[in-house]
C-alpha cells in the first residue's frame, strides 16, 4: 500500500510517498481502507518535531490522527462493528490507503467519507475545551481563531448549549461566523476593543497561537477562565494549554448525536490527493482556514 512518511523532522518537503505493508488490526482495534483522511495542525506540529512528549515518534514515522473508510479488518475482542461498515475515528498512521483506528463510531447516513475525516479529533477538542474552560449557559465566550475546524466546532457545539460566543477571524471569515451563530469581529488592531463592545467575556478559548494571551486574560479578569490549544507558552501566564485527548468514543457518539439532529456541521474547505500531502500541510500552518481540510485517498 502507499503512505505518507518522514524520516527526518523539518519542513513539509520531508513527507515522502513510499510503499508500506498494510497495518494488522490488533486486539481492540478496526482496519479501514482510507478513504478520506483529516489534516490537523497536530500532524505538521509533529513532523516539525514540537509535540513529542504528547506524541512520542520513533523514526520513520507515518501521519496522520484522523479518518473515514470502510471496515477491512476486525481484531480480537471487536463487537458492535463488521467488515464493509462505513465508520470514522481516530487512530495511527492515517494518510494511507490502509490504516488501524482505536476509536471509532459509524458514519451517519448522510455524510460523505470526505466530511466524515474531519470531524474526530476536531470535535474531540471541542468538547474538551469547552469542558475545560467551564463556560455555561447564558455565558459569554471568546473564541480567538474561530473559523478552523475546532472553532467551527466549538461554535455552533456552544450555541446549542446556550453558550454566546464571540469570534474572531480574518475579515473574509466574518460572514462564516456570523452564520454559526457568533458575534463576529476581525482580529486586528483594536480587537480588543471591539471585542469588548459586543459584550462582557465570561471565558476564553485561543485556538490560533497568535501571541493574545494577555489579551484574552485582560478581558476575562482571570487566566484560569481561558485555555489555549496553541499558544505553548500559555502556562508561563498562568493559562491552561490543553493538549492530552480525553475519551475519544466518546466524543465520536456526541458528533454523531449532533450531525444527526442537524446541530453541527464543518466544511471541508479543500481536499488533497494523497501525494499532495506537503501543501496540505502548508496551508494548514498558513491558518485563515474556515472548516477543515482532508486527503482524499
Amino acid at each position: 500500500m502507499r503512505k505518507i512518511s518522514f524520516a527526518e523532522f523539518g519542513g513539509p518537503e520531508v513527507l515522502q510517498l513510499v510503499e508500506a505493508e498494510k497495518p494488522h488490526a490488533g486486539p481492540g482495534r478496526i482496519r479501514i481502507a482510507v478513504r478520506a483522511a483529516g489534516v490537523n495542525p497536530v500532524d505538521w506540529r509533529i513532523r516539525e518535531g514540537q509535540v513529542l512528549g504528547a506524541h512520542p515518534v520513533e523514526l520513520p514515522a507515518g501521519v496522520g490522527l484522523d479518518a473515514a473508510g470502510v471496515v477491512d479488518q476486525v481484531g480480537e475482542g471487536v463487537e458492535g462493528v463488521e467488515v464493509g461498515d462505513r465508520v470514522f475515528g481516530e487512530g495511527t498512521d492515517t494518510y494511507a490507503e490502509f490504516a488501524v483506528l482505536s476509536a471509532w463510531a459509524r458514519m451517519p447516513g448522510a455524510l460523505a467519507f470526505e466530511e466524515a475525516a474531519g470531524y474526530p479529533s476536531v470535535v474531540e477538542t471541542a468538547l474538551r475545551i469547552l469542558r475545560e474552560v467551564g463556560a455555561r449557559p447564558g455565558q459569554t465566550l471568546l473564541v480567538s481563531g474561530a473559523s478552523g475546524g475546532v472553532g467551527s466546532a466549538v461554535l455552533q457545539i456552544a450555541r446549542a448549549r446556550g453558550i454566546t460566543v464571540i469570534g474572531t477571524a480574518g475579515a473574509a471569515n466574518q460572514d462564516y461566523l456570523r452564520s454559526l451563530g457568533a458575534l463576529a469581529t476581525t482580529y486586528h488592531e483594536g480587537w480588543v476593543e471591539r471585542v469588548r463592545s459586543l459584550g462582557r467575556v465570561d471565558a476564553a478559548l485561543d485556538l490560533a497561537g497568535s501571541g493574545v494571551i494577555r489579551e484574552l486574560v485582560e478581558l476575562t479578569g482571570d487566566p484560569r477562565k481561558v485555555v489555549s490549544i496553541a499558544d505553548l507558552d500559555a502556562p508561563r501566564l498562568g493559562v491552561r494549554f490543553s493538549g492530552v485527548a480525553g475519551s475519544v468514543p466518546d466524543a465520536l457518539a456526541e458528533a454523531v448525536d449532533l450531525i444527526t439532529r442537524g446541530e453541527l456541521h464543518i466544511p471541508v474547505e479543500k481536499s488533497y490527493a494523497l501525494t499532495e500531502a506537503a501543501a496540505a500541510h502548508t496551508d494548514s500552518r498558513a491558518g485563515h482556514s474556515r472548516g477543515r481540510r482532508v486527503l482524499v485517498v
